[in-house]
């Protein structure tokens, strides 16, 4: 399973990477000191030292680089674990709702003061990512897998938001094992050998 994000940069000249590099840098350091709501293209610009035009050049406002930003990082976290070349197994879907609540405790504690756009923006593409990733972990069923997967997607961004929003938080290991029946119950009919 290879993402459409990771062949897009492929094809990206080294220029506009570096520049695309600098534009979400400076986005990610913005985002941490002042939040999403504060921070507008002009700070982008100026951060990332390039002019307006530049930024345009590469997305089309800051709703289309959050959603890029939050992509590549959630894409860089599947990839990292390698759970976009395997196949279902308990494990692997252990190791999946462990990423979601990692990375969705990491981006509210790393932005300052969430946007009301901010929360349904991060929702639907990590959702959007989870649902591929499923998909393609029970490609090989003999059963239709589409509603397994959307339930599996909603109650794995469920928990992994419930768990990032707690205030005294268990372990995470504690919580996916927690976690990891209600989810499994869903999946495991439709995962074939």
């Amino acid at each position: 399973m290879s993402s459409s994000l990771t062949v897009l940069e492929e094809k990206l000249d080294p220029r506009a990477k570096r520049t695309r590099h600098l534009i979400l840098t400076s986005f990610q350091s913005l985002l941490t000191e002042k939040g999403f709501d504060a921070v507008s293209i002009q700070d982008i610009a100026n951060h990332a030292e390039i002019n307006r035009v530049t930024f345009y050049a590469h997305f089309s406002d800051k709703y289309a680089l959050l959603e890029y930003a939050v992509r590549k990082a959630f894409i860089s976290e599947i990839e990292k674990r390698k759970l976009d070349l395997c196949n279902y197994s308990p494990e692997n879907l252990r190791t999946m709702i462990l990423t979601v609540c990692e990375f969705l405790a990491s981006i509210h504690t790393k932005c300052a003061q969430p946007h009301q756009q901010f929360e349904p923006l991060v929702e639907g593409i990590i959702k959007k990512q989870i649902s591929e990733l499923l998909a393609h972990w029970l490609i090989k069923s003999k059963l239709p897998t589409e509603l397994p997967a959307t339930v599996a997607t909603w109650a794995i961004y469920g928990l992994a938001f419930h768990y990032s929003q707690l205030k005294i938080r268990p372990t995470l290991e504690q919580f996916v094992e927690e976690a990891f029946p209600l989810v499994a119950v869903n999946l495991e009919q439709f995962a074939s050998e």
